[in-house]
Formats: C-alpha cells, sequence, structure tokens
C-alpha cells in the first residue's frame, strides 16, 4: 500500500493536471468563437462559387468541357486528400476523419486502384504513414490557423499532379462542423468537379446570360479557385471542429480529475486515519505495560 507521502504527491500530481485541463478547456472555448465565425462566414463564397460553376457547366460539353470539370473518363488513380488537425487532445477527432479515409483507402486497394494520399495536418501523417507510407506523395501542416496559402500550395500539388496525368479522381476526406457537439467525417469529391452539390439554385427569373469571354474559358479560371476554396473551407470546418472536441475533451479530463481527487482524497484520510489509530494503540500499550 502506498505510503502517506507518496499519496499526497499523487493527490496534488492530480491536481496540477486538472489546472492544465481547465486551462486547455478555457482557451479552446475562446478560440472556438473565432473558428466557428470563420467557418460559417466561408461558406457562402463557397456555395456562391459552386452555383456559378454549376450554372455554366450546364452549358459545357463535349470536348470544349474543362478537364477538371470532366475529369479523365478514367477512375483507376485514386488520390485521396486527408485533412486534420496539426495537434491532438481533441478526444477522437482527427481519428474518426482517419479511420474513414482509411476505409475508403482499403476499399479502393481491395478494388485494385492505384491509391496515393496526400496529408494536410500533421495527425493524418503520423496515423496514416504506418500503413501507406509509401502512398503518401506529399504532406502539409496547418499551422496555429488555416490560410488560403496553404490551400493553395495543396491545390497547385493537386493540379500538377493531374495535368501529369499522375491522377484520375480526387477525393477530400475532413470533418464538416454542424454544431459545438456534432462534427461529422465527410467524404467529398474535387476531381471530377461534383456540379451543383450543395450549391443553391439561382432563380434567373426568365432572363438568359450571356458570358464574356465564353463559358468554357470562364470554367478553366474558375475550377482551379474552386479547388482552392473547397481546401480552405475544409481547413477551417476541420479547425471549428478541433476546437469544439478539444473543449469536450478537456471538460471531461477535468470533471474525470476531480472525481479522481475526491477518491484518492478519501483514501488518504482513511490511511491516516488508521496510521493515527495505530499509534495511539501503540502509546496507550506500551503506558499500560509500565
Amino acid at each position: 500500500m502506498a505510503s502517506l507521502k507518496e499519496m499526497r504527491s499523487r493527490i496534488g500530481s492530480v491536481k496540477a493536471t486538472q489546472k492544465i485541463t481547465k486551462a486547455m478547456q478555457m482557451v479552446a472555448a475562446a478560440k472556438l468563437r473565432r473558428a466557428q465565425d470563420a467557418a460559417q462566414n466561408a461558406r457562402p463564397y463557397a456555395e456562391r462559387m459552386a452555383a456559378v460553376i454549376a450554372n455554366l457547366a450546364a452549358g459545357v460539353s463535349g470536348d470544349g468541357a474543362p478537364r477538371l470539370l470532366v475529369g479523365t473518363g478514367q477512375d483507376q488513380r485514386q488520390l485521396v486528400i486527408v485533412a486534420t488537425a496539426d495537434r491532438g487532445l481533441a478526444g477522437g477527432f482527427n481519428t474518426s476523419i482517419v479511420r474513414m479515409a482509411r476505409e475508403r483507402i482499403a476499399r479502393l486497394i481491395a478494388e485494385g486502384k492505384d491509391v496515393s494520399i496526400i496529408t494536410l495536418g500533421k495527425k493524418g501523417y503520423d496515423q496514416l504513414k504506418r500503413l501507406y507510407g509509401s502512398r503518401i506523395v506529399a504532406s502539409f501542416d496547418v499551422g496555429g490557423n488555416p490560410s488560403l496559402e496553404t490551400a493553395q500550395l495543396v491545390a497547385e500539388k493537386v493540379a500538377d499532379l493531374f495535368d501529369a496525368g499522375e491522377i484520375d479522381v480526387v477525393s477530400l476526406a475532413y470533418s464538416k462542423f454542424k454544431s459545438v457537439v456534432t462534427q461529422t467525417p465527410t467524404f467529398t469529391r474535387l476531381i471530377p468537379a461534383q456540379v451543383g452539390a450543395g450549391a443553391p439554385e439561382i432563380d434567373l427569373k426568365g432572363a438568359a446570360y450571356e458570358y464574356e469571354p465564353d463559358g468554357e474559358t470562364i470554367l478553366e479560371t474558375l475550377l482551379p479557385r474552386n479547388l482552392t476554396t473547397q481546401l480552405f473551407s475544409a481547413t477551417l470546418e476541420n479547425q471549428a471542429g478541433f476546437f469544439a472536441s478539444q473543449m469536450a475533451a478537456m471538460d471531461n479530463a477535468t470533471r474525470n480529475a476531480g472525481d479522481m481527487i475526491a477518491a484518492l482524497t478519501l483514501q488518504y484520510n482513511r490511511s491516516r486515519q488508521a496510521q493515527i489509530t495505530k499509534e495511539l494503540i501503540e502509546i496507550i500499550s506500551g503506558a499500560e505495560a509500565l
């Protein structure tokens, strides 16, 4: 059985841990609000761009259609982009994204597809490199705050691979922020572009638009930008989901530390009382012997 000194030391250690988890919970709660606002503010732009692309794509077909829109016509070479956070201590947030991606990758490999991976976030790379290290063609860190520059770098890497004929289909795995208590791991296809997926309907009120330059040229410009936009939006969604998960995880850790302190304190008091009782018995027994 542990001595009283060891028990006091353990109680002090748990109390110190409780202070840290409480502080991390408060920091995550403060950052969550800003991250949530950033994710929600980015949605209208992404949705409007998707609506414009859907409107343009409706009038584009045949050989003149951009390759980012229609793809290569094959699906043998698959690229999976796994977007996670750079840090942990957020419950199962990162693991749920990686698990979903791992299941998709395993299924594609079982179907005989050539699968390559790009990781966006350190935790995704750390978890995937054990099984699929040879398939990871690039890895990027998110950093303290998601940036458009990082999303642009990833989009340029994807475009280079696609233009070089090394990939046919590109999918993105990330966590969709729903609320503080709900973050949903989600897969979306980037190439070929999912035209109209989640895009709001545009009411033209009977009008017909003529584009200058032509629709194909506009799509050639918009589609790469849309690729960057979707990647950036995904990192913002991840950021909000990460802080929500971290806040919940640290709250649970703080509560568990409080329960452990209460249990250890009770055990300490009982052991201390038993030791005092034993010493009193020894003193009384010695006095009676005299």
